[in-house]
């Protein structure tokens, strides 16, 4: 019956996808090609050629309108085009455009299927087609989901190959040449006698051209670019300093503002009194906005100082008070009336754990909240005149951006313009809307001044909206040295109704992202059911670096490593042995190769291995800890991957090395928590990462076998934790089922 329940729910939810995508839009507007951006305010002698290319008679500019928080993706998406257009770096200049529906995330419609990333069947790529149509339809310009790659591998690539053949054919009207004599090099049309016009020579002439349409991609084979180690763009300012941030941004005439909200989240403001604080130097004006107070100054110090002086009297918190019944409520919710999702019921897990004897496992595990707490506070520049909003932040949800400001300010949407700008971190933070809202708000009331918010690092923790909060209940059976049956649960709020709620956008079924890091690890457990169950609103989250991943996949592969210690199966071994999915099964085989799995170790040193796989892609990681006097000592860590193909060998390994060390730290010492319904970290000294003395050597390998593009800014991250607290088992005999590990343990 469970599994039956399951596939109508599915159904229903592909139903429902299907009557918006294709009733309610239409074919005409799903097959419609939006109109490119740049063809809005061309010059003449301009040409472009699709919404990604733009040259004219001095300088070559490729749009990157992915958001970049750091993780390179600028750089990647531009040496996509380049690969195809044939330039060389310093070639051209790089500008994230203008938000635009042009600009849709066609890769994102794999995140929004309740199906594995393994599956390949006709219902899960119809699903994933009919969704694809939706985010299209929608006009979804949105960077997250380690997606960026995977939506811009192929339509980046197709738009430098236009670009090349249509300047190829500007090149054959110029020169009376055959154009399949002509070739391109090094940002000019060669001409078989080596002469050459370059690309900005023959702008005006290929603006008067259709784009030619019909164009072959270059084999991966005779790549010069991707592929191959490359120097990001943006890595020569961000070692000088000079690179410019959304904090950096400055605009004539601007004053600065800083917000003071209730601290408990979502409750009201009674009252303040500002008197101490209108006194003080630099104050231009205080004044109240939704749920808190503003204050604008000559400059952002003397903001936060006046802010700092203002008395208030805050409303309660809609939420649970203290910490303690934020568990308690989720505790509650494993009952029938919060089932979310049955999302996995293989074999007959009831037969499987009818009997209870000592070959069942069971254990409960917790993963806290969390507190994205990028480098970069939160920030925002935007002025308002009658005619137009100008908006300088850096933002990941660019038209989502437009749609709400537009609201506050009563301006249309295609009126607010907003100049995105380079990340200092996000991890998910900028994914939210809160400071625009309150920059905004500032910014109607001072209408032709531009103000520019930016908050305080306390007011950034406390009004964070954290990783959610989620528990895990398992039980599972072994049998001739094999682990045969589990039966896991986890409750968590729903971080998807949460953040989409603030958002202004409509989110309905099911939250895969409760289970996410558990229910699609493509293992066979002979029998194996997998529930979700949808806590109360609690705290309002958003999505952290993976989203659900690095909770769930820490409940399940703690849970797993349990039952293959009770047994007495090899932990590296039995994952192998379990794996359905060849692609993974390499993952795993690699890591065990990279750390010369089942070698002798010194005395008191140990290994953990964890598997989890997000966003489609498999990740294992192999933790080498030492048992110390002092605590744990971390040593080595290694890290197999696979995302399809490797663009940039050097900038992988980076982000998989930075996604280890962040999923580590914050496995080792974070968590955000409540008490009188305010959140007790306000900095980074009680919401501590990983030192550097602490960091361990990490080796990474990343293997082609998948047959899909995808990213790997997120799936790095929720092996961390399991593979820790796994090695620390190995080595100690103690078994943590609760994240942060230093509420039990201590690391040196």
């Amino acid at each position: 019956m469970g599994r039956m329940k399951t596939i109508a729910r599915r159904s229903f939810l592909v139903g429902s996808v299907a009557l918006a995508g294709g009733v309610a839009f239409g074919t005409y507007l799903v097959r419609k090609t939006p109109e490119n951006p740049l063809s809005a305010d061309i010059a003449k002698g301009e040409a472009t050629f699709n919404p990604w290319v733009k040259i004219d008679s001095d300088k070559i500019t490729l749009i990157t309108p992915h958001a970049d928080s750091g993780q390179g993706v600028r750089h990647v998406q531009a040496a996509m085009i380049a690969e195809e257009l044939d330039l060389e770096f310093g070639q051209f200049e790089t500008d994230f455009g203008v938000p635009s529906a042009a600009y849709w995330n066609r890769a994102m419609a794999d995140e929004t299927v309740p199906f594995m990333a393994t599956d390949k069947s006709m219902p899960a790529e119809a699903m994933r087609s009919v969704m694809g149509g939706l985010l299209k339809v929608l006009g979804m310009q949105l960077t997250g989901g380690s997606t960026s790659v995977a939506d811009s591998y192929e339509k980046l690539r197709h738009a430098g190959a236009v670009a090349r053949e249509t300047l190829k054919l500007a090149a054959s009207e110029k020169s009376g040449i055959p154009i399949e004599n002509l070739k391109t090099e090094n940002g000019a049309v060669i001409l078989p006698d080596g002469s050459q016009y370059k690309y900005t020579e023959l702008a005006e002439l290929a603006a008067t051209l259709e784009p030619v349409q019909d164009v072959t991609l270059r084999n991966p084979a005779e790549w010069r670019l991707l592929g191959k180690p490359m120097e990001r763009l943006d890595i020569l300012a961000k070692s000088t300093g000079t690179l410019s941030y959304g904090i950096d941004a400055s605009v004539e005439g601007m004053v600065h503002a800083t917000v003071k909200m209730n601290p408990r989240k979502g409750g009201k403001l009674n009252s303040f009194d500002a008197t101490a604080a209108k006194s003080m130097r630099g104050v231009k004006e205080i004044m109240e906005i939704s749920g808190g107070v503003a204050v604008v100054a000559d400059n952002t110090w003397r903001a936060i100082q006046a802010a700092n002086e203002i008395e208030f009297d805050w409303g309660e918190a809609p939420y649970p008070a203290e910490q303690e019944d934020h568990w308690k409520a989720i505790s509650a919710s494993f009952n029938e009336d919060s089932m979310d999702m049955e999302w996995r019921n293989d074999g007959d897990i009831a037969a499987a754990l009818k009997d209870d004897d000592d070959t069942i496992v069971e254990a409960e595990y917790r993963s806290p909240y969390v507190a994205h707490a990028p480098l970069e506070p939160l920030n925002a520049i935007i002025k308002v005149t009658d005619e137009k909003v100008e908006v300088w932040t850096g933002h990941q949800i660019q038209r989502q951006l437009q749609v709400i400001v537009s609201g506050i300010t009563g301006h249309d949407q295609d009126d607010v313009i907003l100049h995105n700008q380079y990340m200092g971190g996000s991890f998910g933070h900028r994914l939210e809307f809160e400071h625009i809202k309150q920059a905004a708000e500032i910014a109607n009331r001072m209408r032709g001044t531009p103000v520019k918010l930016t908050y305080s690092r306390e007011e950034d923790f406390i009004h964070d909206f954290p990783r959610h909060i989620s528990m895990g209940r398992g039980r599972g059976k072994v049998k001739d040295g094999k682990v045969v049956a589990l039966d896991l649960k986890i409750a968590a709020p729903s971080v998807v109704s949460s953040q989409m709620g603030r958002a202004n956008i409509p989110a309905a079924g099911p939250d895969a992202m409760i289970a996410t890091g558990a229910w699609n690890n493509p293992y066979k457990i002979p029998d194996y059911r997998m529930c979700a169950f949808r806590a109360p609103e609690l705290s309002p989250t958003s999505s952290w670096r993976a989203v659900g991943a690095p909770g769930a996949g820490f409940i399940f592969d703690c849970m797993l490593d349990e039952l293959i210690h009770k047994a007495g199966a090899d932990p590296l071994e039995e994952r192998i042995r379990l794996m359905d999915h060849d692609v993974s099964r390499k993952v795993l085989e690699a890591v065990g190769e990279m750390s010369s799995w089942g070698s002798t170790l010194p005395e008191g040193t140990a290994r953990g291995v964890a598997f989890v796989e997000s966003f489609g892609v498999p990740v294992a990681e192999v933790v080498e800890v030492t048992s110390t006097e002092d605590g744990i000592k971390l040593n080595k860590v290694w890290v197999a991957c696979d995302v399809g193909k490797v663009m940039d060998p050097v900038n992988f390994e980076n982000l998989v090395q930075g996604g280890v060390i962040f999923g580590l730290g914050h496995a080792m010492n974070c968590e955000i928590t409540y008490s009188d319904g305010m959140a007790e970290q306000e900095n980074y000294n009680t919401h501590a990462g990983m030192r550097l003395n602490q960091c361990p050597e990490i080796f990474v390998k990343g293997l082609e076998n998948a047959p899909d593009i995808r990213g790997i800014g997120e799936p790095p991250v929720p092996p961390a934790a399991p593979a820790l607290a796994n090695a620390i088992f190995a080595a100690t005999g103690k078994r943590i089922r609760e994240l942060p590990l230093n509420r039990h343990i201590d690391f040196v």
